[in-house]
């Protein structure tokens, strides 16, 4: 049967979905402090939503739709310290991070979820190593077409968001050599990637999804692990390359971000998005996992090869006028602020040579989620 209808939602609203590690402040390995955090935290409102994650290790926070910059970081700010005072209840440290820089995947515990078993039951070990932690950025679009369109006029600036969110270079005590080692584990899943081209939401509906359904590999949306994919149910897309910021202020500016460069490309300042824009696109999310803000990526128009840091550079000019109409130009001076100082995976390389330790990196990146 086709996918439900897409829901309605206001042009460039905003939600934010964040995934944090759970650390014993013993040793700053993970711990499986899911189910006490939940029970604790049930006990009086939180400020968004709180859900459990696949492994009993990781905790799932996420925002009310929101429109503006201030909002939105007020928020994320009053969901941190809410977790942050049960976190010093528990004695359990919180932070953000795309990936634990030492724990190993085979000490994970996968939380009771009818899905999180089935999921597990599917792809065995591979589950217990999606123990990793992305930022999921929700856009609002008034129709299912304008949300493929945006889907695919935003995949040129995919590499972006991972270059700018890039907080993952350790893996099981070993500097990877990559910013974002985390998407690694997301690529490993067989519908993972890119989305179909397809740009009317009756044919992607009707006849992609439907045959996927009838094959028995899919049963929702949330099967697809796709970089973007829409969100019928909450009237989105969703932009899921982020690696978790280690602060949240980081994490606001990302969101304002993805949504001033969607009104821009809504207002077809681009020229339209083409199949042939994927050529280069594995190219460069791997420039932008590998080196980060000095990824160099080929245009998929014109095939100029530039800098990532030069590109966001120029994206941030174009979208300015945007942004200032938004109530964002201070979330677009903290993305300058990235480009100009670093991702977080440098700060965490700086913080390992400084401490001398993965544990101590691990203590770095829990105060830096306290700023």
């Amino acid at each position: 049967m086709p996918i439900e209808n897409f829901k309605t939602s206001h042009a460039l609203t905003m939600g934010v979905e964040l995934e944090l590690q759970l650390v014993n402040l013993s040793d700053f390995d993970l711990t499986a402090a899911c189910p006490d955090m939940l029970e604790l935290l049930r006990r009086k409102p939180f400020p968004g939503n709180v859900t459990p994650e696949v492994t009993e290790s990781m905790i799932e926070i996420s925002t009310d739709v929101q429109t503006e910059y201030g909002p939105l970081l007020g928020q994320l700010l009053e969901i941190r310290d809410t977790l942050l005072l049960a976190g010093e209840r528990l004695n359990i440290g919180i932070c953000g991070g795309g990936t634990h820089p030492f724990q190993h995947w085979s000490d994970r515990r996968i939380f009771p979820k009818p899905r999180f078993l089935e999921v597990s039951e599917l792809y065995g070990y591979l589950t217990k190593q999606f123990t990793i932690f992305g930022q999921h950025i929700h856009i609002g679009c008034e129709s299912g077409d304008k949300a493929l369109f945006l889907l695919h006029a935003l995949s040129r600036f995919v590499p972006q968001f991972i270059a700018l969110s890039a907080s993952s270079p350790f893996v099981q005590g070993t500097d990877t050599l990559f910013n974002s080692a985390r998407l690694n584990s997301v690529f490993a899943f067989p519908l993972s990637g890119r989305a179909p081209f397809l740009l009317q939401w009756d044919v992607f509906s009707t006849q992609y999804f439907d045959k996927m359904e009838r094959t028995g590999i899919v049963k929702s949306m949330k099967d697809f692990y796709w970089d973007i994919r829409p969100k019928p149910e909450y009237g989105t897309i969703e932009l899921r390359v982020c690696d978790t910021p280690l602060c949240v202020k980081r994490a606001a500016a990302l969101a304002c971000y993805l949504q001033a460069l969607s009104g821009y490309l809504l207002e077809c300042h681009d020229a339209p998005p083409a199949e042939d824009d994927y050529l280069v696109y594995n190219y460069n999310r791997f420039q932008a996992c590998r080196f980060g803000l000095d990824g160099m990526i080929v245009h998929p128009k014109s095939y100029e090869q530039t800098l990532l840091r030069d590109d966001i550079q120029n994206t941030l000019d174009l979208i300015e006028p945007i942004a200032e109409k938004l109530g964002s130009l201070s979330a677009l001076e903290e993305i300058r602020q990235i480009v100009l100082g670093g991702n977080d995976a440098g700060y965490l390389r700086n913080e390992y040579v400084d401490r001398g330790s993965v544990e101590e990196m691990v203590n770095a990146a829990l105060l830096r989620f306290t700023q």
